[in-house]
């Protein structure tokens, strides 16, 4: 019994050389990916970071919205202000040196009235009005997203179908498309039914309530407070394109938006912002 071998704690036993290499392996995959960025936690605030940074809001000095503007699309309804905004997760974020998000890409009603990536659009013309020119009433135009990281998106929707359409509501989905196309115009009409017609070819006033009817389809823009979506955002809302009328057949409030623009007397400001 004196010679009989026994085992200490610090003996290694089975394949602990393969181990040992795989955890080595493991590390050195880690700190590689690490180093290109690749982690799930910096792509998230890469993306975070680019999409919540600020953008300045065009000034509306004669009032009217002009070709080449960049606006909100705000929503005000009772107490509750919802701007249309970018629906962007990882799956979303191109590779390469400049990423940029990629279509297609989710649309939602956020709750923040920062102007920033995700919810300023570009007022685009489709029928070679010049920029600068005002916007008018039943005026076809496009509504594209910035350039550079947020990849000059358009807003686009369709006819609804049964492998296509809004995931709470079933109702027309609205999304981000790369590519301008009858699809993505769209045409502002006066909020009131019964002025519609003589306000036809006048210039559309910014920071008050209009209709955004899409073009092919005829349903309004609209938000849906009662479905809610969790996105990398926070609590968030569903847009759809569907146009919600009252017992006087006029569109109710979820359909009227405002074309925000910033403030003249203040520096990033919007409208909304005053006291």
């Amino acid at each position: 019994m004196a010679h009989v071998r026994t085992y200490r704690p610090n003996v290694r036993v089975g394949n602990w050389r393969e181990d040992v290499t795989l955890e080595e392996d493991t590390l050195k995959d880690f700190l590689e990916r690490k180093e290109r960025g690749e982690l799930m936690v910096q792509k998230t605030g890469f993306l975070k970071q680019n999409i919540l940074k600020q953008v300045s809001l065009s000034v509306s000095l004669g009032g009217a919205v002009c070709f080449g503007d960049v606006v909100m699309l705000v929503n005000v309804c009772g107490e509750n202000s919802f701007s249309v905004s970018i629906y962007a997760d990882l799956t979303n974020l191109g590779e390469g040196p400049s990423p940029a998000v990629q279509a297609p890409c989710g649309v939602s009603g956020g709750r923040s009235l920062q102007p920033c990536t995700r919810n300023a659009f570009i007022i685009s013309s489709v029928d070679g009005s010049a920029e600068g020119e005002p916007l008018r009433y039943n005026q076809s135009f496009a509504l594209r997203t910035t350039s550079g990281f947020a990849g000059g998106l358009y807003l686009t929707s369709d006819h609804k179908t049964f492998q296509k359409c809004a995931k709470k509501s079933r109702l027309q989905e609205v999304i981000m498309e790369h590519q301008a196309n009858f699809l993505s115009w769209w045409k502002v009409l006066h909020n009131d039914p019964q002025e519609r017609l003589e306000h036809e070819g006048l210039p559309v006033p910014a920071n008050s309530k209009v209709l955004i009817s899409h073009c092919k389809t005829n349903q309004a823009l609209a938000v849906l407070g009662q479905h809610i979506l969790w996105t990398p955002y926070g609590k968030e809302y569903e847009v759809t394109a569907h146009t919600f009328l009252d017992s006087h057949k006029a569109e109710r409030d979820i359909n009227h938006w405002l074309l925000l623009t910033a403030d003249p007397a203040g520096a990033g400001l919007t409208l909304l912002d005053r006291p």
